[in-house]
């Protein structure tokens, strides 16, 4: 969480989030939490392959939980955003805010 002090610390951004896909995914999920693997990837616009590293990522960190489940005989991946990662994304958040403002 930036303070008065760390407003501009750039160095202080969460860099799991910061990546382009994963800010895409952890965005997504902070609004439909849970999402389905094919809407996540719908969503942002990524290949199975690229996705699913990110989404390991993410995982490894704890920010969000894969659930591997069958619909009828149908595999499903369900995506869910942890209490750990909601807060990672709003200090992430917080933090972007505290940049824009350092700037005033």
């Amino acid at each position: 969480m930036p303070t008065e002090n760390n407003l501009f610390d750039h160095t202080a951004i969460d860099d799991v989030i910061h990546g382009r896909l994963r800010l895409g995914i952890m965005a997504y999920l902070s609004t439909v939490n849970p999402a389905s693997f094919g809407e996540v990837r719908d969503r942002v616009k990524a290949s199975d392959g690229n996705l699913s590293a990110h989404i390991s990522k993410l995982e490894k960190a704890g920010y969000i939980e894969v659930e591997k489940r069958f619909i009828g005989k149908r595999p499903q991946t369900r995506l869910h955003l942890t209490q750990i990662g909601r807060k990672a994304w709003i200090n992430w958040l917080t933090h972007k805010q505290g940049l824009i403002k350092a700037g005033d």
